[in-house]
Parts: C-alpha cells; structure tokens; sequence
C-alpha cells in the first residue's frame, strides 16, 4: 500500500528562544531556531544585542512590545504608550512581527505588578480607548500590536487576562493593528475547551502560542492532545504562525521535533 502523503505545512512554526537551550547565548539560540527552521519568539529587549541578533539572519516572530504600563487607568496608560514607542523601534530593526501586550506589565516571575481581580466599566472603557491610542501609534509605524490572554495561576490578578476578556478586548477595538496572542497554555489553565475559543477568537488571532500542561513543556508531555488542536485549526483556516512559548522537557531538538509533529498535518 503507498505511504500516503502529509499535506503541507500550514503554519508558519516559530519558537521562544527565552525558553531553550538556557545556557547559551540569545544570538546562538536564535541562529540555531533558524537553523532549524523556526521563527524566534523573543521578550523585552533591554540586555539583548541587537546588532547580534540582526546578523542571525533569523525571523523574529513576536517580542514583548512594552516595558512598562497598563491599560485600564490614565498613568498607566500613558507609560505604557510611551514605552510601546521606544519598543516600536527596536522591534523594527529586528522586523519583528507582532509586539505583545498583557493587561499590565509584569514583575519577577511572570506577576502582575498591578493586580485587579474586580474590573469595573470604567476600567474596560480606559483599557478600549488605551488599545485604541496604541493602535493609531501602531498605524503610524506600519506595525501590529497583540494582547495577549495569560492564566490565573501563573499571573494572578491579571486585570483582562482571561481568553474571553482579551476576547472581548480585541473585537471590540476590531482594527488591522490589534490581533490576539491566543495563547493555548493559559487557556488550558484558565478556560479550557479549547478548539471552541480557536473557532470564537479566530477573526482576530495573530498568533498561536502553545505548551503543554502541567509543566508548560512542549507538545506531548502533558494533557492537552495538540495534533488534534492543530488539525482544527487547519479545519478552521487558520494559516497563521504558531509558536512554541514552552521550555524542554529534555533536550531542546527534541522538544522541538515534538512540537513541529505535532503540528505538521
């Protein structure tokens, strides 16, 4: 019987190289993440040589696109536009693709450095009119903008951090330069039913973030049966990138092997 065919790739696979191979220089690990052929996901720039990283030649995926700020008051938002601005510039020296955002910034550890577990309407009202100030920067730089959905129990207090509310975000701003990070871990942990939200947040997904649960390792360690998620996806018409934000179980090519069959259908 002949061996039948793989269908084509239909995602472009990228990878965060703050995750891998923790020994090794940034600049070595995105050269080998392209190596391999993955796009490099990254996070604040500040301590890294950029100079360094552009010579990697490497697909720069996604970055943190702020250092500081949040959405949902005015000196929040203030430090948080002007932090977009200076991160707008160096992300375009990488050709970064997307800059990311959370509800707030984050401190040691991934916590929220300004914790709301109650979010008023005004707060929503502010976190729209704030996305939608970033977005007229975003336009003026020919730039994309994502926010990004992170789990309770990692960043507790995170105000707008559930899949819905970043949801509820986004499609309520609906503009070309503010997609969702629609990140699969956080998901797990804060929702679940995850093919449902990839079909709800679909219109507006910029990028697919996934790892495994418990752990937060790549594709196969866990709970969460990925090869099925992806071939939704594909069912879906997604053909946006998906990127691994995930640390090895074990030795990083191999934890990068599993992710990639995982996602090649």
């Amino acid at each position: 019987m002949p061996k039948a065919k793989s269908m084509p790739q239909p995602f472009q696979l990228a990878a965060c190289a703050e995750m891998l191979w923790l020994d090794r220089p940034m600049e070595w690990r995105a050269a080998r993440l392209a190596e391999l052929g993955f796009g490099v996901g990254l996070w604040n720039w500040p301590g890294l040589d950029i100079d360094k990283l552009i010579a990697t030649g490497a697909s720069f995926t996604i970055m943190n696109g702020y250092l500081q700020g949040r959405l949902a008051d005015d000196d929040g938002a203030d430090m948080l536009l002007a932090s977009a601005a200076e991160t707008i510039q160096v992300g375009k020296r990488l050709g970064v693709a997307r800059l990311n955002l959370h509800g707030t910034g984050l401190g040691d550890g991934g916590i929220p450095i300004w914790q709301h577990d109650v979010i008023t309407g005004s707060m929503w009202l502010k976190a729209r009119d704030t996305l939608n100030r970033i977005c007229d920067l975003a336009e003026a730089n020919d730039v994309v903008f994502t926010l990004e959905n992170l789990n309770p129990l990692d960043h507790p207090g995170c105000p707008f951090g559930s899949t819905a509310d970043v949801l509820s975000l986004v499609s309520s701003v609906d503009r070309p330069q503010l997609r969702i990070n629609l990140d699969l871990y956080h998901t797990q942990i804060g929702e679940g039913d995850l093919i449902r939200w990839c079909e709800k947040c679909l219109p507006w997904i910029g990028e697919v973030q996934v790892a495994d649960n418990p752990g937060r390792c790549e594709p196969g360690t866990g709970e969460i049966n990925y090869a099925t998620v992806a071939r939704a996806l594909n069912d879906l018409g997604y053909r946006g990138p998906v990127g691994m934000e995930a640390f090895a179980s074990g030795d990083p090519e191999d934890a990068l092997g599993a992710f990639r069959s995982a996602f090649t259908l």
